[in-house]
C-alpha cells in the first residue's frame, strides 16, 4: 500500500515539475478600485470588472467583493483597459491604465456606475462560470449551470459533485464518511440535520445555485464533522421586485411532480424574499435476504425474506426573510423558516426461517405500515456592524451577533399485522399485531459573535494581507423522545402496552466553543489559513421509565492549517485538521424498531464522539482558454469511528445499531477535469479511488478494500435557445466492517429550450430509460451470521420542467450573515 502511494506521489511531482517549468512570467503590477451605484452611493457587488489589452482582447477578469471592491494583481507593466458590467447598468469602460516599473500599484478609487433604465433585451456576458470552480479551499459545483437540474432535488445535485458519492436511498458520503456538516447558505439548517437522506429529497434542486465542498474546514467551522463541509447555496435576488415560478412533472416508473415560487423585494435600505416550494416523489423498492445464524461457526438456521414496498411522500418548506440597512454600516436581518411533511416505509415482506436440515421452523407474512410526520421551526435574529476601513486596507472589518431557535417535532408511528400460513402459498390467518409510538422533539437554541478585521502590510517588494477572526459560539439542545409499544399477541384481542419496550428519554447537549485564526496572503501568490478551536461538551442523559442516567463531559482543541502556493497557473496545497463527530439524536434514542420482527433496528445511548485526523495534498491547474484540471492525495485516520453493525441471535433475529469500532483509515485519491472541448461543448468528468481499512479489535473483526467512483457531465450548446446534456455516474460500491455493496450506475439525458425573450424555459430529463431499476448486492459477515441482500431501486424516468421568471433586478445590498450550527451530523 504504501508503495503504491509512494510510486503516485513520485510521477504526480515529475508531471507537476514538468509542466511548472513552461509557465509563464508574471509581473508584480496591480490594479484596484471600488464600484459603486452613481444614484444611490452604495456598493455594486458581483460586478464583472474585465482587463482588456489595447486590442480589446480580454486578458483577465474578476468579480467585485460584497463591498463592491475589486483587485487585479501580477499584472507585467503595459497599458490596459477596464470593462465594468453588472445586469441594470450600463457598462463602463475605464481607458488608459498604464502600470509601469515607478508605478506598478494604481487605485482608480470610486468608480460610478450608471442604471440603465431602458428594459434589457439582451445581456452581454464577459465570461461565463465554469460549471466546477477549485477556489483554494473549497470546490463549487455551479448547480444553476446544469441543465439537467430543473425539476430534480438535491440528492440529485449531489451527484455529479466530485468527492460526494449519494447512494439510491440518497445517504450521502464524502472521502467515504456519512459523517458530513450540511449547510444552507452558510447556516445550519434543521432539516438536514433531522435526516439528510430525506431532506435532500424533499430541497427542489431549481432553487440551488452552487454547491462548496469544503474537505478540511478552517477554525471558524464547528469543529463537528469527520469528513468535511458541504455547503448548499441558494439562488438570491437582486435590487428591485422580482421572482420566479416553476412547476415539474414526471413519470415512467418513478413519479414526482413539484410547484413552487421564489419572491423577492429590495429597496435601498429594505429587503424581503418569500420562497414557497411543494413536492411528491414516489419510491418503490423490491428485494430479497437471505441469511445463515451461526453458533462456534457451524449453521444454525437459514432465514430468507423477499420485501416489496411503493411509497409516496409530500413534503414542503417556507422561508421569508427580512433585512434592514440601518445605515451603510449597520444592518438587521431576520428570517423565519417552516417545513414538513410525511415520509412513510410501508412495506409487505414473505419470512422463512428453517432448520440445516431443511425443517421448516418459522413461516409468516408481515404488513407494515410505517408514518413519520414531521415538522420545524426556526428563526434567526442577527446584527452586524461594518467597521471603518483602515487606511491601506482593501476590505473592511465586521462584527456580527446571531441568534437561532428550533423547534422540531419528529414522530414515528407504525402498525405491524403478521399473517400465519395454512398452506405454502396463503396467509390469511391473523397471529399477531403491534403498534408503536415514538414521540421525539428538538428544541435548540444557540447564540454566536464574531469579529474580522483585515490588515496590509505593504513594502517595495510585496504587499501582505492579513486577517484576524476570532469569535465565540453557544448552543443548548433539549431532546426528549417518549415510546410505547401495544401487542396483541393472538392477533384478534385488545392491545396490551409492553412496559419491556417502552420508556422516556431525556436528553441535552451543550457545546461552548471558541476560535481564533488567522489568513495571510501576499502577491507572490503565498496563502496560509491557521487557526484553532476549543469545545467543550456537557451531555446529560434520562431514561426516566428506568431511572437510568448517563452523563459525558469532555472537550477538544482543533487545530487546522492550509498552505497554498501559487506558480503560474498552478496551484499547490498542503492541509491538516482535526474534526470531531459527536454521536447524534438518531443514534443515542433507545427507541427499538421493530417492525420486521426479523430485522430490529435500535440507537445506542452509549457512544462516544470519534476523532479524526485529516491530511491534504492537492494541485490545481487552469489555464489562460478555461481548462481547469484539479487532483488531491488525501489521508484520514478515525479513531472511536461509529457505524451499525449487525448481530443474529440463536432464533435468527437480527439487530442493527451503531456502534464505536475503533478504526477507519482511509487513502484516497481524487482527480477533476473541466473546461471546453470546443466551443459550444464543454466536458466536466471526475474520478475518485480509495483504500478503506477498518479494524476493531474490540469485536474481533476487520475489513478492507478498493473503492472507486466516476462522474462525466457533457453539455452542447446547440444555439442561443437549446441546450442538450449527457450525465452519467458510476461506482464500485463500498466497504463496511462486515461487508460491502456492489457497484451502481445511472445516466442522464437532458434538454432545455429557452423562450419569452428568455425569461421561460421548458426541461425535458430522461433518466434510466433502458433500465427500470438498479440493482445492488449487499453481503455481510460477523462471529453470529452471514448474509446477502439484493435490492432493485425503480430509477427509470421522464420528467418535464417548467420555469417563469419576471420582473427587474439591478446591484442588491450586502449578504446577511445567520448563525452556522454546523456542528450536526448525518448519515
Amino acid at each position: 500500500m504504501k508503495n503504491l502511494f509512494g510510486l503516485v506521489i513520485s510521477l504526480w511531482f515529475v508531471s507537476f515539475s514538468a509542466s511548472a517549468q513552461t509557465s509563464p512570467s508574471v509581473g508584480s503590477g496591480t490594479v484596484r478600485g471600488t464600484v459603486t451605484d452613481s444614484l444611490t452611493g452604495k456598493a455594486v457587488p458581483f460586478a464583472t470588472v474585465a482587463l482588456l489589452l489595447p486590442n480589446a482582447k480580454l486578458l483577465t477578469g474578476v468579480n467585485t467583493d460584497e463591498l463592491g471592491a475589486f483587485s487585479i494583481a501580477k499584472l507585467n507593466p503595459g497599458t490596459y483597459k477596464l470593462a465594468i458590467s453588472f445586469v441594470g447598468y450600463r457598462t463602463r469602460t475605464v481607458a488608459d491604465v498604464t502600470i509601469s516599473d515607478g508605478s506598478p500599484a494604481i487605485d482608480l478609487g470610486k468608480l460610478l456606475l450608471q442604471p440603465d433604465t431602458k428594459t434589457l433585451n439582451q445581456v452581454d456576458v464577459v465570461a461565463q462560470k465554469a460549471l466546477m470552480e477549485d477556489k483554494g479551499d473549497r470546490l463549487v459545483y455551479n448547480a444553476e449551470k446544469d441543465i439537467s437540474n430543473a425539476g430534480g432535488t438535491a440528492a440529485d445535485v449531489l451527484r455529479k459533485v466530485p468527492m460526494l458519492t449519494v447512494d439510491l436511498s440518497g445517504n450521502v458520503q464524502m472521502r467515504g464518511s456519512g459523517n458530513i456538516k450540511v449547510l444552507i447558505n452558510g447556516k445550519p439548517s434543521a432539516m438536514m440535520a433531522r435526516n439528510l437522506a430525506d431532506a435532500l429529497r424533499q430541497m427542489p434542486a431549481n432553487t440551488i445555485k452552487a454547491i462548496e465542498v469544503i474537505t478540511s474546514p478552517g477554525a471558524k467551522y464547528d469543529a463537528e464533522g469527520s469528513a468535511g463541509v458541504i455547503n448548499i447555496i441558494t439562488k438570491k435576488a437582486l435590487q428591485g421586485f422580482n421572482g420566479s415560478v416553476n412547476a415539474a412533472a414526471g413519470d415512467f416508473d418513478r413519479a414526482y411532480r413539484s410547484l413552487g415560487t421564489n419572491l423577492n423585494l429590495r429597496t435601498s435600505k429594505f429587503g424581503a424574499a418569500l420562497s414557497l416550494n411543494t413536492n411528491q416523489f414516489r419510491q418503490i423498492t423490491t428485494g430479497e435476504t437471505s441469511r445463515t445464524t451461526l453458533l462456534d461457526g457451524r449453521p444454525v438456521s437459514f432465514f430468507t425474506q423477499q420485501s416489496a414496498s411503493a411509497n409516496t411522500s409530500t413534503v414542503g418548506n417556507a422561508e421569508l426573510s427580512l433585512d434592514y440597512d440601518i445605515d451603510t454600516t449597520n444592518r438587521l436581518n431576520a428570517a423565519m423558516t417552516v417545513w414538513g411533511g410525511d415520509f412513510p416505509s410501508n412495506s409487505t415482506t414473505m419470512n422463512r426461517l428453517t432448520a440445516p436440515d431443511g425443517t421448516l421452523l418459522q413461516q409468516f407474512r408481515n404488513d407494515v405500515r410505517f408514518s413519520n410526520p414531521y415538522g420545524n421551526g426556526q428563526i434567526d435574529l442577527g446584527y452586524t456592524k461594518t467597521l471603518a476601513q483602515k487606511k491601506g486596507v482593501d476590505s473592511r472589518g465586521e462584527f456580527s451577533v446571531l441568534t437561532q431557535y428550533s423547534r422540531m417535532p419528529d414522530n414515528y408511528f407504525y402498525n405491524t399485522d403478521r399473517y400465519g400460513s395454512s398452506s405454502p402459498t396463503e396467509f390469511n390467518q391473523l397471529i399477531y399485531r403491534q403498534h408503536s409510538t415514538n414521540y421525539s422533539r428538538n428544541k435548540e437554541y444557540t447564540f454566536q459573535t464574531d469579529y474580522s478585521q483585515p490588515f496590509t502590510s505593504r513594502t517595495a517588494r510585496d504587499t501582505t494581507n492579513i486577517k484576524l477572526d476570532i469569535g465565540a459560539k453557544a448552543i443548548l439542545r433539549n431532546i426528549g423522545s417518549e415510546f410505547r409499544v401495544e401487542q396483541a399477541a393472538e392477533g384478534t384481542g385488545a392491545f396490551i402496552p409492553d412496559p419491556s419496550l417502552s420508556n422516556d428519554f431525556a436528553y441535552t447537549q451543550r457545546v461552548y466553543s471558541g476560535y481564533t485564526a488567522v489568513t495571510i496572503s501576499n502577491r507572490h501568490k503565498w496563502n496560509l489559513n491557521a487557526g484553532a478551536r476549543y469545545e467543550r461538551t456537557v451531555i446529560d442523559g434520562d431514561f426516566k421509565t428506568t431511572q437510568t442516567q448517563l452523563a459525558s463531559r469532555y472537550a477538544n482543541l482543533i487545530p487546522s492549517v492550509t498552505l497554498s502556493k501559487g506558480l503560474g497557473i498552478h496551484t499547490v496545497k498542503v492541509s491538516y485538521t482535526q474534526r470531531i463527530q459527536r454521536p447524534q439524536i438518531w443514534n443515542l434514542n433507545p427507541w427499538v424498531n421493530q417492525s420486521d420482527p426479523k430485522n430490529i433496528s435500535t440507537g445506542n445511548p452509549d457512544l462516544n464522539p470519534e476523532l479524526s485526523h485529516a491530511t491534504e495534498f492537492a494541485h490545481s491547474l487552469t489555464t489562460k482558454k478555461g481548462l481547469s484540471f484539479n487532483s488531491a492525495l488525501y489521508w484520514r485516520q478515525t479513531n472511536n469511528a461509529i457505524e451499525y453493525l449487525t448481530t443474529v441471535d440463536a432464533s435468527g433475529v437480527a439487530l442493527t445499531k451503531p456502534q464505536n469500532i475503533g478504526q477507519r483509515g482511509i487513502y484516497g485519491l481524487t482527480v477533476n477535469l473541466s473546461g471546453e472541448v470546443i466551443k459550444t461543448l464543454t466536458l466536466n468528468a471526475g474520478t475518485e479511488i480509495q483504500y478503506l481499512d477498518l479494524r476493531s479489535p474490540a469485536l474481533g473483526q476487520q475489513n478492507a478494500g478498493w473503492v472507486g467512483s466516476l462522474n462525466t457531465n457533457l453539455t452542447w450548446k446547440v444555439d442561443k435557445a437549446v441546450t442538450l446534456q449527457f450525465n452519467s455516474f458510476f461506482n464500485t460500491g463500498w466497504v463496511t466492517l462486515q461487508g460491502r455493496s456492489s457497484g451502481w450506475k445511472y445516466y442522464q439525458v437532458s434538454a432545455k429550450r429557452e423562450f419569452w425573450d428568455k425569461k421561460a424555459s421548458l426541461s425535458l430529463r430522461v433518466t434510466n430509460p433502458l433500465a427500470r431499476d438498479i440493482r445492488q448486492t449487499q453481503t455481510q459477515a460477523a462471529p453470529t451470521f452471514t448474509s446477502q441482500s439484493t435490492s432493485y431501486y425503480v430509477q427509470r424516468q421522464i420528467q418535464l420542467a417548467f420555469e417563469w421568471r419576471f420582473g427587474q433586478m439591478s446591484s442588491g445590498g450586502k449578504q446577511s450573515r445567520k448563525i452556522s450550527n454546523d456542528d450536526k451530523g448525518g448519515r
